[in-house]
Parts: C-alpha cells; sequence; structure tokens
C-alpha cells in the first residue's frame, strides 16, 4: 500500500515540475497565462469502513488552471501591437472558426488583412455609412491601402473684419488685376471633383457709403459670377450699425448667384463644374483693421494611407496624408463566465469549451472590459521569484516520495529476512 501511495505522490510532483517548467519556459512569451496545479487527497469511498482509522490512498491532480491576471504592459512603439489592459480577449477567426487570445502582436498580409504570427483575422464590428459600428455582426479587419477619394469643395466659411472707416478704392470698375481697385483681399484652397486644387479668392471692395461693401471671387483668376449685366460679378456686402452681417440673406454668398444667370466654375481639368456656398455669418465690420479670423473649407485632394491609428475603446482609424481619417471598424472583445475553462490551443490562444460557458462580445471600455493600449504588447505573468520557489517545493516533495519508496523496499525486505 505505501508504495502506491508514494507513486502517487511521485506522479503529483512531476506533474508540478512539468507546470513549473512550462511557465518558466514561457516567462517571455507575450500575452502566456501561467499555471498552477491543484492536488486533492484519495480515498476509498467505496469501502465501508468510515472510521477514523481509515487511511488515504494517495494524492490526484484535481486540476491545472490558467490564471488570467493582468501581466505587464511593455511599450513597443508599432501601432498595431495591441496590449489589453484589464479583462477581455481579442477576437480572432480563420478556417478553423474563431479563437481568442492576449496577444496583441499583430501586423497586415499581403492582402491587407490585420492578422497574427499564424495569419488568424483580427474581428471587428464593422463601419457603418452613417456612422457608428455594426455590434450585431463581426468582420475581418482589413486595411484600405488603395488612394482616399477626392471631394469637391461645396461649401466654406469665412470669418473676417472689416475696417468701418475705410474708404473707396480710387480705381472703378474693380478688376482682379488692378490692386487700386478693391480695399482687401484673401485667399483659400479649394479642390474640384478629382482632388485638384483651386485658389479661391476674395475681394472687399468700400462702397463710400457707411456700412456698405461689395464683395467679389475669383477661382484661378476667374471671375464668379460674372454676366454681361455685372460683368465684375460683384455682390451687395453689408453691415448693420454694430458691425454685423445683414446682406446678403443669411449671410451666405451662393456660386452661381440664384437668378443671375452666371454659371458654375468650369476647371480645366476635366473635373465637374463647381458650385460653392460662401457663409460669412462670422464676418464683423469693426475699427479700422482688416484681419482674417478663420477660412474653412470642406473639399480636400486624394491621399495616401500613412497610419494606422487604434484609440482606447479599440475604434481603428486609417488617417492619409490629405488629412482625412476614415473608422475601418471597431475591436470585438471577448469575454468568458469563466475563463479558467477555456482550452488552451496555443500561442496564446484559447477557445471556448462547455466549461468556459458561452463568450460574450463587447467593446473595450464596456461592461467590465479593459482598455486597448496601441503601441503596446502585454507581458507573460510568469513571476520567476515564485516559479522558482514553486520548483525547489516540488522538487523536495518529489524527493521524499521517493525516500518513502525506499523505506517501504527496506521494511518489506526485511520482513522477508524474518526466519521461523
Amino acid at each position: 500500500m505505501p508504495f502506491q501511495v508514494s507513486l502517487s505522490g511521485l506522479d503529483a510532483s512531476s506533474s508540478a515540475l512539468d507546470v513549473v517548467a512550462n511557465n518558466i519556459a514561457n516567462s517571455q512569451t507575450t500575452g502566456f497565462k501561467n499555471s498552477r496545479v491543484g492536488f486533492a487527497d484519495v480515498y476509498a469511498t467505496g469501502s465501508l469502513n468510515l472510521s477514523s482509522l481509515q487511511t488515504g490512498e494517495g494524492v490526484a491532480i484535481a486540476g491545472i488552471n490558467q490564471q488570467f491576471t493582468q501581466g505587464n504592459i511593455t511599450q513597443t512603439g508599432n501601432n498595431l501591437d495591441l496590449a489589453m489592459s484589464g479583462q477581455g480577449f481579442f477576437t480572432l477567426h480563420d478556417a478553423s472558426g474563431y479563437s481568442y487570445t492576449r496577444n496583441g502582436t499583430f501586423s497586415v498580409n499581403n492582402t491587407g488583412f490585420v492578422v497574427n504570427a499564424t495569419n488568424q483575422r483580427v474581428q471587428v464590428y464593422p463601419a457603418l455609412a452613417t456612422g457608428g459600428f455594426n455590434t450585431g455582426a463581426l468582420a475581418d479587419l482589413q486595411l484600405n491601402t488603395s488612394q482616399s477619394a477626392p471631394n469637391a469643395t461645396s461649401n466654406a466659411a469665412v470669418n473676417l473684419n472689416l475696417p468701418a472707416n475705410a474708404t473707396a478704392p480710387v480705381n472703378t470698375p474693380f478688376l482682379p488685376t488692378d490692386p487700386a481697385s478693391y480695399n482687401n483681399t484673401t485667399s483659400t484652397a479649394v479642390y474640384d471633383s478629382l482632388g485638384n486644387q483651386h485658389t479661391a479668392t476674395f475681394f472687399f471692395i468700400a462702397t463710400g457709403t457707411p456700412n456698405r461693401w461689395n464683395v467679389a471671387m475669383t477661382i484661378d483668376g476667374t471671375l464668379l459670377n460674372a454676366t454681361a449685366a455685372n460683368p465684375t460679378g460683384v455682390q451687395p456686402f453689408n453691415f448693420s450699425s454694430t458691425g454685423t452681417v445683414t446682406t446678403p440673406a443669411n449671410s451666405t454668398f451662393v456660386i452661381p448667384a440664384a437668378g443671375s444667370g452666371a454659371a458654375a466654375y468650369q476647371p480645366t481639368t476635366g473635373a465637374n463644374p463647381m458650385t460653392l456656398t460662401i457663409n460669412m455669418s462670422g464676418s464683423t465690420q469693426y475699427g479700422n483693421q482688416f484681419g482674417v479670423n478663420t477660412i474653412t473649407q470642406d473639399g480636400f485632394s486624394t491621399g495616401q494611407l500613412t497610419t494606422i491609428a487604434v484609440n482606447g475603446t479599440g475604434i481603428v482609424s486609417a488617417k492619409y496624408t490629405n488629412g482625412r481619417s476614415l473608422e475601418l471598424g471597431q475591436l470585438a472583445i471577448s469575454s468568458f463566465p469563466d475563463p479558467q475553462g477555456l482550452a488552451p490551443l496555443g500561442n496564446s490562444n484559447w477557445a471556448e469549451t462547455f466549461a468556459s460557458g458561452a463568450v460574450i462580445h463587447g467593446t473595450a471600455q464596456s461592461a467590465n472590459l479593459g482598455t486597448i493600449k496601441s503601441g503596446a504588447l502585454e507581458s507573460s505573468n510568469v513571476d520567476l521569484t515564485k516559479e522558482l520557489v514553486n520548483m525547489i517545493t516540488a522538487q523536495r516533495a518529489f524527493q521524499a516520495n521517493a525516500q518513502m519508496i525506499t523505506t517501504d523496499s527496506q521494511i518489506t525486505q526485511t520482513i522477508l529476512q524474518i526466519r521461523a
């Protein structure tokens, strides 16, 4: 009987050493979670002898459980290196189905998909055309490496101040090429439907009557709103006695002006004709200084992908050289009722099991899920000092059980040598 008891102790101690060895071997593995052995004593439960004199039959392995404690976060500087601070797993998919990981070492493959080292694709909630994300479906995260499409300028806002004491210019009529025929000017870039940049210039002409101005506009030197009846294309730009815009209605200039008979500006690049709405509601007429506060417009040129950014909630955005930022999706973060029930697959991946409970999908920073750290990785949670202590403990237990077998062997030999 002592032989069997001690052999069970040897087996248990050997398993404990196996677990310690695996923990130590993976002390530098990204996203690795250390394991712990659970032991259970063994009794002959089928026996009717339940007295306090009953001896045990050894030890058994009750379970080997992975410990999902947080590992240290290490900065890498690579935007597609992602670390999870808190609960949750990144969701991966391939031909074998879904798996879950804390190893956020991701890269872009030759078809633009964001994958891990074994080419499993990172899962996201896809972006909606109307904004936001479709949290009812999972999709592969794929980068669009083609050029970002341009957008023609259709709206602009000009916020400036005209001097209240301005006098009419010396020369009339207004000519864009004659600085003596206007008081002030400013310009901004606008874009056609092919993404070509053009220069829109605004000319401000004092009429000599208080609070009364004219404004004219050109694109690449071509007068806008010019007609036979109004060859200079000037339009009234009037202010109240308190310096706020009164004309045009809603402080908005439209090109071409409704009912003027003027044509839209036709670029020479082959792009569509340009129609513009210029909002000057933020403009004023104060003091004696001309000043431009802000000019904004909604057009942009084509752009090349420059970088990928991931924020704390897992929103993945592509940034382009034209200053545009396009949301590609939001990382799908998975959790489980009992993470210790997950089946380890290797490569710091786990699979759902009956013991783990059904997967629950969500987003970072919601429902007790953690925060995404871009440009960082989660290190192994193995504590080497603790594992070395566990190794010594398991080694001593193994040696003690081996000594027990030696002792039992000696006792048996002594009994065999007894002579009648």
